[in-house]
């Protein structure tokens, strides 16, 4: 039996998916085969010498020690495009309230509340504080073309919009899915000169970090809008509270609050209602499930952001692999089966930066002491025996 350590609420639609005569889905264990994991910090837990994956039910995982887990051969995935559709529905909303000062205007009606008769006459009135322009016609820049970055895209182009993004690492898929009047770009100057509005969908990394800062500000329009859906540490808090105070940025919407942020004129802050729908809860459930099964029974590795994806049918025995990218592991693996006189049927080799993962269909034979070998090479990090 397999254990399956819950750290937060997991929708059933994909705790269904396990076998209960193989998976026992637990909140307590010591030491548990596979982690499913929301928004829980997994950065002080202890990783046992059991413990084979980390599904995250969402698309970030900062929350997960991914280096350490690399080191240790625990394949972490998460699920992309799961809750794309969830996080587009409420960047559209974001354009809108950016636009024409809705959040403002809601508090402000509440208070003609006990005015009687003079509420519509205070409502003529008072209307033309809260005014603002249309989206249509209007650009908007998308740093980052991933699986919410498209959905955006097209979503603003069927709503009037001209759209422009930018994504250096473009994935085929993405290219597919994207409506071929958004217009791409390869230098990120472009997007911050010619945006009406900006939203950002980059993944948060050193890289990333403070994406949006006094310098690039600067290279924007004057009375830009912004939009973060992705991470709150994209924004420099210091630099977007002085763009707005100055008038440079008209408005920041952003679903990860601050400390900071939090009350600062024309910041729009929404509680990380993102991926708040039951329909993304479902179907990142679903996807971690499913992908933590194919990997624990099959090795088989899909959406992994540690280990490349591989997939492969055996006829014989399974070995799996997780091994260093280095020059001449395949080929001290390769000659441990051959010493011990074990036909290799067929082997895949991947590799995504300084892990790679290999897979070997092999004949009958497979025994400890070929495996007990192969864990025991310098640059192997883990042997699994399906």
């Amino acid at each position: 039996m397999y254990n399956v350590l819950t750290l937060n609420e997991i929708s059933s639609f994909g705790t269904d998916k396990f076998d209960g005569a193989k998976y026992n889905i637990v909140k307590e264990a010591q030491n548990p085969e596979a982690v499913m994991v929301r928004s829980a910090s997994m950065h002080d837990m202890e990783l046992g010498g059991n413990l084979l994956a980390v599904a995250r039910a969402g698309a970030g995982v900062n929350n997960i020690p991914v280096e350490k887990c690399s080191e240790l051969g625990i394949c972490v995935f998460n699920t992309p495009g799961a809750n794309a559709n969830a996080v587009k529905e409420l960047v559209i909303a974001g354009l809108l309230l950016s636009s024409r000062k809705v959040a403002d205007a809601l508090d402000w009606a509440k208070t003609l509340k006990g005015k009687g008769a003079d509420v519509p006459g205070l409502v003529e009135k008072g209307k033309g504080q809260f005014g603002g322009p249309e989206i249509a016609g209007k650009t908007l820049g998308i740093i980052g073309l991933g699986a919410i970055g498209v959905l955006t895209a097209n979503a603003a182009l069927a709503l009037g919009m001209e759209v422009i993004g930018f994504d250096p690492f473009l994935s085929v898929r993405a290219a597919l899915g994207l409506n071929p009047r958004c217009k791409t770009t390869g230098d990120l100057k472009e997007i911050y000169s010619s945006s009406d509005y900006i939203s950002v969908h980059a993944p948060y990394n050193q890289d990333t970090k403070g994406l949006i800062c006094e310098e690039s500000i600067q290279l924007m329009k004057d009375g830009v809008r912004i939009l973060n859906f992705s991470r709150a540490e994209l924004v420099d808090s210091d630099s977007i509270i002085a763009a707005l105070e100055s008038g440079k940025v008209s408005a920041y919407v952003v679903d990860f609050p601050t400390d900071e942020i939090l009350g600062v004129k024309n910041v729009i802050a929404i509680p990380h209602l993102g991926a708040s729908t039951p329909e993304s809860e479902d179907n990142c459930a679903v996807m971690a499930a499913v992908q933590l099964i194919d990997y624990i029974e099959n090795g088989n590795v899909r959406n992994s952001v540690n280990l490349p994806d591989a997939e492969m049918n055996a006829a014989g025995t399974k070995v799996c692999i997780i091994h260093k990218n280095k020059p001449a592991v395949i080929s001290e693996i390769t000659t441990a089966f051959g010493a011990a006189q074990v036909n290799i049927e067929n082997l895949l080799n991947k590799s995504k930066k300084e892990i790679a993962y290999t897979m070997i269909d092999a004949s009958a034979g497979v025994n400890d002491e070929i495996i007990n070998k192969i864990s025991g090479m310098e640059n192997v990090i883990r042997v699994r025996v399906i």
